[in-house]
């Protein structure tokens, strides 16, 4: 990746003010706190795994460039640090009484979103020294944390400032590197939603971000293997990639450049509070590696749909009424998240007239989405070979969702956003029941690869 493509992602990020990407350049990271935090002390911020990854050259760097610490806060390293709310509770308690500091944070996701939520509720920025190329949110806004077994995205400002020292990063343990992989992958076929999105003049592609995320996309996910191995120059595309897609949703204050019907199944997953209580804790990027195959599996049924003659008065004539699709929400989703289910799902729900104008837009415009859909997607099957060669899940089993649950997961995940992807096209065509049915059948995606 180009520097100036970097920078270019930084100047347009709302929070982010520097990104210090590079082989040593930990070394840097007091000058940079010195910087963007005149005056103010440090707190190290921590676990015992990522102290031991970086602690030293951090506190040292600190050091160097005249920065007080105030105090270090280390959380334990086992069992394997959880991003619950109660640690973000004692964390901000902690800095709470403490005047003139800012959060120095070392680590991976979880601790970069617990220094993110902390530092946020108390109106302060921070700095984060990554660890891992183990998630996009890094650079975006937003903390996902766990509150009473409700995995959710809190608001709170993106870091003022990132450090990712490739050494360092390729050192991480295999796992975080191949999650990450996993987050970055599904930008393949949230790019082909925002595509639908776009077609339909639902939300309109913002060029630079598409730029920022996509620009580069191809060339990070290339050589799985050299990235599984640790090879800093393989690891420098993922951590750049990841970086930049934080940095494009700050731009456009939307997770829309990363995220699409992949990011959902997740969404529903983490909801429902699956592999919360595993050590490690299932991460993010495996569920969400899992669903960029199905989110692929599905672009590759609609893509053989022939919606150009669709019979719109039949469709319309069909459609449920907000009744009928509230009920139905209601007896899918878990009880915690139903009520937030009811208002995205008949929010977005379209009838009458204005389903009649939608579908004829799907109708005249469907030639030109395939066109543009397909250089864009990869088939289910490649994503799987890529998750695989990189050593992250591929299939509902390895995360252990089971065959009826995951079916039902197609569904869930239309639900819970307000994102329009072709999850809601299939509803909306009054496809999506028949387009399951298929990739379930003997003859379908997953009935071809029913097991791992």
């Amino acid at each position: 990746m180009s520097n100036s493509l970097m920078e270019r992602a930084v100047a347009a990020a709302t929070d982010t003010k520097e990104a210090l990407l590079g082989r040593g350049v930990v070394g840097q990271t007091g000058a940079l706190f010195a910087r963007l935090f005149p005056g103010q002390r440090a707190v190290v911020v921590a676990d015992e795994n990522t102290y031991a990854a970086a602690g030293t050259a951090v506190v040292a760097s600190l050091k160097e460039a005249g920065v007080t610490i105030d105090s270090e806060y280390i959380f334990p390293g086992t069992p394997t640090l959880y991003a619950g709310y109660s640690n973000v509770e004692q964390l901000r308690e902690y800095l709470r009484p403490i005047e003139g500091v800012s959060v120095c944070s070392i680590g991976a996701g979880t601790l970069s979103d617990l220094a993110k939520l902390a530092s946020g509720e108390l109106g302060r920025s921070y700095l984060n020294v990554c660890t891992a190329a183990s998630v996009d949110g890094f650079a975006s806004f937003g903390a996902s944390i766990s509150k009473d077994g409700f995995k959710s995205t809190h608001d709170c400002p993106a870091p003022a400032g990132l450090v990712a020292d490739f050494d360092i990063i390729a050192a991480a343990p295999k796992r975080l590197t191949a999650t990450g992989y996993g987050d970055l992958i599904e930008k393949i076929p949230a790019g082909a939603d925002w595509i639908l999105a776009d077609a339909l003049e639902i939300e309109p592609i913002d060029q630079q971000a598409w730029d920022l995320v996509q620009g580069p996309l191809r060339a990070a996910l290339a050589d799985p293997e050299r990235i599984a191995a640790g090879d800093p120059a393989a690891i420098v595309g993922l951590t750049e990639g990841n970086i930049m897609s934080g940095l494009a949703m700050q731009a456009v204050q939307s997770s829309r450049p990363a995220s699409g019907a992949g990011h959902q199944f997740s969404h529903v997953w983490e909801m429902e509070g699956h592999g919360t209580d595993w050590d490690p804790p299932l991460s993010h990027g495996f569920k969400v590696g899992v669903g960029t195959v199905a989110s692929c599996a599905l672009w590759a049924e609609a893509l053989q749909l022939d919606l150009a003659n669709l019979d719109v008065d039949r469709v319309v004539a069909e459609a449920p009424s907000d009744a009928e699709v509230e009920a139905r929400v209601r007896a899918l989703l878990d009880p915690r998240i139903v009520e937030e289910g009811v208002k995205h799902t008949v929010g977005k729900h379209l009838t009458g007239t204005e389903l009649r104008d939608r579908l004829n837009l799907i109708k005249s415009r469907w030639p030109q989405i395939v066109d543009r859909a397909v250089p864009q997607l990869s088939s289910p099957e490649q994503i799987a070979d890529q998750l695989a060669r990189v050593g992250a899940p591929y299939h509902p089993e390895m995360i252990q969702i089971d065959w009826d649950r995951f079916r039902l997961t197609h569904f869930k995940a239309q639900m819970i956003r307000p994102r329009y992807t072709i999850l809601d096209l299939l509803v909306e065509v009054g496809m999506l029941d028949e387009v399951v049915s298929r990739l379930f059948s003997a003859e379908g995606y997953w009935g071809r690869h029913r097991h791992p």
